[in-house]
């Protein structure tokens, strides 16, 4: 079984790759976080989790949804996240987690694809987005044989800089900086309401026809990219940076 969180498309994409090379039908997380469900899971085949990666470790919001699901069946686990760069050390939080919920932890597999974190960084031109797409998808697949196999992922050589990333920088990272007070919307907001829809922690509703950012968020940048007429900026770091979605 496939389960999988998104934010703007990235790992619904690899986790379609993924089910189609293992007939499997890829479960999206988004409404049992969105709604705070706690999952209840049954596979003879086995799970695979594939999400971005924030701050080199998965999202805490997913984390919690598996830390909090019932998982019936296989004891198996594997991870796929994709990155803009790399995953750091997030397989030393995965073998706890794995750990805890009594999985075999079969390896985590990276996997690049276009950057989305708008708050900070410019997406990839097309041209560049459909590349790295390709090597992903080429990757998918490879990650798909070792699931068929159930063979564990082959291990990531894990430095000092990437135990830092995923220790010390993700909590810095999540204390600091993930937080929805700089999202705000501009005129050319048309009240559509996608932002408020899109928003997997229910931090988003229309005000006097404009969108108003709460204190939950998990910077999943899916309301800056869905915007149909860009008009939510993030302080003055996301002003004329290009916007990124991958729908499929």
């Amino acid at each position: 079984m496939i389960i999988y969180f998104t934010g703007t498309g990235n790992s619904r994409h690899l986790a379609k790759k993924v089910g189609e090379a293992i007939n499997e039908i890829p479960v999206n997380s988004f409404e049992y976080i969105k709604e705070r469900k706690k999952g209840s899971f049954d596979s003879d085949t086995p799970y695979v989790f594939v999400c971005p990666t924030y701050a080199w470790q998965i999202p805490h919001i997913f984390e919690k949804l598996i830390r909090e699901s019932v998982f019936h069946g296989s004891d198996k686990a594997y991870f796929i996240m994709d990155c803009g760069g790399e995953i750091g050390n997030a397989r030393k939080q995965l073998q706890a987690l794995c750990s805890d919920k009594g999985f075999e932890f079969m390896g985590v597999y990276e996997v690049v694809m276009p950057e989305n974190y708008t708050a900070l960084y410019s997406a990839p031109d097309e041209k560049t987005a459909e590349k790295l797409i390709i090597k992903a998808d080429k990757a998918a697949l490879d990650a798909a044989e070792y699931i068929k196999a159930e063979k564990p992922f082959p291990d990531i050589k894990v430095g000092i800089a990437d135990r830092l990333k995923s220790g010390i920088v993700n909590t810095v990272f999540y204390k600091f900086i993930v937080s929805a007070d700089k999202f705000y919307a501009t005129d050319k907001c048309i009240a559509c309401g996608k932002c408020v829809k899109s928003c997997v922690l229910n931090n988003i509703e229309l005000k006097n026809g404009k969108p108003v950012w709460g204190k939950s968020c998990t910077h999943c940048m899916a309301c800056i990219n869905f915007c149909p007429t860009n008009a939510i900026e993030y302080g003055k770091h996301s002003i004329g940076l290009r916007r990124y979605t991958l729908t499929d």
